[in-house]
């Protein structure tokens, strides 16, 4: 049986975007009668003025009341204490886990969540028991006769090392004597988690605290290897006055981050400290900076349509998509507080090590290797990522971003994996003694470092320095403009190949993606009260296409077309959003130009009587300068 579609739920969330992405996944699971409350308090006054109210989904922390709070006071109530309740929180360490369940919660289920585990949650609160896994639990063995090595990871540049050993065994370069690999891309850390827990996964490439978290309550995992180091950024949104004094722009505003067990809950915990603000995921008067738990893909949207957004930390190639689509600016790299520091580590279950030791001994020795090949080979690794991050490109990530993320002199490192246990004892000591974050457990006994031993004999070692100095903290609160690298990733989404073309001796491109063929000069069949700029439409094969004047469309002098006069035919989307095809009449087509994010600056700004939003950018050669056009929105100028 399902939960029926029409129950009623009360939604007590505080965050507005964050209530709203809430609102739009139980819509999107069928559960319309969705009742919504800013916090406790008014979760409390929704629940008594409205009869048969069959569920209670609740953020943890809320102002006034928290969803402890509103448990406490719902399971002290006669007429409401048998309402199942869910509480939907970053709180998503262990310890709190228990604590929500002895509160009255009958179950916890862990921000940021996919809809799949919101319907398996609602179903278990409801008693119609969880989804059942349709992945077998503990080694499996493949059609080839070896055991296969199944290996959970998301879509960051962090898991990296993974996606070259995938495309290596694809592509038939190696051939793994004693394993089949078998990879998981998974839509965020709580199904990466829960795959270890219950061990439909053997192995995994996950956060370090989460990890040790796993192993501290009993998870049997251990840590063979490092997946990467640093690799992590902090970008600040384009909305609002970035100004000194710059500490207050993120005064009582929202910062997200991945994970309350992450590296990058700890390093934005120290940069705020750093500069004299209390951030926290706790809400209260004495926060400055509120922090929330948002999957790392739903990070730009929710930065873009959220004004009361600060910025967001999280692994790369996240945040620097973001800068190149202008929703974001670099405020700094994780390496410039923390250089070489550790965050995604390989995982791998007792159960699988112990009856395939020769396996995990391969399987790490690859993933060295793969993280050699990326060091040295940054570009081919960034072909390689794009494939295996965005197999389907919803995240529209290209090989510029990547290629820019990992050639970055403070971006992440995969040279040197060996796992350091001092680095992960820094790391869970500041959580645990400066955050209250997590427990502390034996590192000795939670790194097996037999694996590392041999897959890094003879390589060095890399030094890792915590540098949260005065002048470091200062260095990255000034706005990356005074800095010497400033723009080069704003630049990135118009790097490319560009079809250049004549307009009054100037010349112009536009992305050859955009571009489907072009036709010489031919008769227009006029469209009667067309504006001046449309020349009609041409019959190219059976369909009819409207031609545009480019030289009337930007506001040039008119002219007779010659024989070099050319139609240009672009695919766009600037009619109601639909793509379409449509001919752009120009003087000549030049030639096809590769455009580097160094060759290409920002658009002039000519005052604010002038629009210029048309324009990507200046692209420069050695002799001249070319405009490149966002089409769609030159089409509607």
């Amino acid at each position: 049986m399902t939960v029926p579609a029409d129950i009623k739920i009360v939604l007590a969330e505080d965050a507005v975007t964050m209530r709203k992405i809430e609102v739009k996944t139980l819509k999107k699971l069928g559960f319309e009668n969705v009742l919504q409350a800013n916090n406790g308090k008014e979760a409390v006054a929704v629940i008594e003025e409205n009869n048969g109210v069959d569920l209670i989904i609740s953020d943890w922390n809320m102002p006034e009341m928290g969803g402890d709070e509103l448990a406490i006071w719902l399971r002290g109530q006669e007429k409401f204490k048998d309402i199942p309740f869910l509480m939907a929180t970053g709180q998503s360490d262990r310890g709190q886990a228990e604590k929500a369940l002895s509160h009255g919660a009958n179950a916890l289920i862990a921000k940021p969540f996919t809809p799949d585990e919101l319907r398996d949650k609602i179903n278990e609160v409801m008693g119609e028991g969880g989804k059942e896994d349709e992945i077998a639990a503990g080694p499996q063995m493949g059609a080839s006769g070896k055991v296969k090595l199944r290996v959970a990871h998301i879509q960051i540049t962090d898991h990296l090392v993974l996606g070259v050993l995938k495309h290596w065994i694809d592509k038939g370069q190696v051939t793994p004597e004693h394993f089949e690999l078998e990879t998981h891309c998974l839509a965020g850390w709580n199904p990466v988690q829960s795959g270890l827990e219950k061990g439909t996964v053997d192995a995994a490439c996950i956060l370090a605290p989460i990890a040790m978290d796993l192993y501290n309550y009993g998870v049997p995992v251990k840590l063979v290897l490092f997946a990467h180091r640093s690799g992590s950024i902090f970008v600040r949104s384009t909305q609002g006055n970035y100004q000194p004094p710059y500490p207050d722009f993120f005064k009582q505003r929202t910062v997200l981050i991945p994970h309350k067990m992450s590296i990058h809950h700890m390093l934005v915990h120290m940069f705020f400290e750093g500069i004299g603000l209390k951030a926290s995921l706790h809400k209260g008067d004495d926060v400055d900076v509120n922090l929330e738990i948002v999957a790392p893909i739903n990070m730009p949207p929710f930065l873009k349509d959220n004004a009361n957004a600060a910025g967001f930390m999280v692994a790369e190639p996240i945040g620097t998509k973001s800068i190149a689509a202008g929703i974001a600016e670099q405020q700094f790299l994780s390496n410039q507080l923390w250089q070489n520091h550790p965050c995604c580590v390989v995982t791998v279950r007792d159960d699988f090590s112990a009856a395939h030791k020769e396996a995990v001994y391969e399987f790490t020795a690859l993933l060295v290797k793969a993280g050699k090949y990326i060091a040295e080979r940054p570009e081919a690794a960034a072909e390689i990522a794009v494939n295996f991050l965005d197999p389907d490109g919803k995240l529209g990530l290209k090989v510029p971003v990547l290629k820019n993320v990992l050639t970055d002199p403070q971006g992440i490192k995969t040279s040197d994996l060996y796992p350091s246990k001092e680095d992960l004892n820094k790391m869970q000591h500041y959580m645990h003694d400066s955050m209250e974050v997590g427990g502390l457990v034996d590192l000795d006994k939670f790194i097996d470092p037999q694996y590392a031993d041999a897959a890094c004999a003879g390589m060095p070692r890399t030094s890792s320095v915590l540098d949260l100095t005065p002048e470091v903290l200062e260095g990255i609160l000034r706005p990356l403009a005074e800095q010497h690298d400033a723009g080069a990733k704003a630049m990135l989404e118009q790097e490319g190949r560009y079809l250049t073309f004549m307009l009054n001796k100037q010349e112009f491109g536009i992305n050859i993606f955009k571009i489907r063929e072009i036709i010489k000069m031919m008769e227009f069949v006029q469209v009667h009260q067309a504006p001046p700029y449309a020349k009609g439409v041409i019959n190219l094969r059976d369909k009819v296409i409207p031609v545009i004047d480019m030289r009337a469309k930007l506001g040039m002098p008119e002219a007779d077309y010659t024989d070099r006069s050319c139609i240009i035919i672009v695919e766009t989307t600037a009619f109601g959003g639909d793509t379409k095809q449509v001919g752009l009449a120009v003087d000549a087509v030049s030639e096809v130009i590769s455009f580097k994010s160094a060759d290409i600056d920002d658009p002039p700004r000519l005052g604010a009587a002038i629009d210029t939003n048309y324009i990507l950018g200046m692209a420069k050669t050695d002799d001249s300068v070319k405009i490149l056009l966002d089409i769609d929105r030159a089409i509607n100028y």
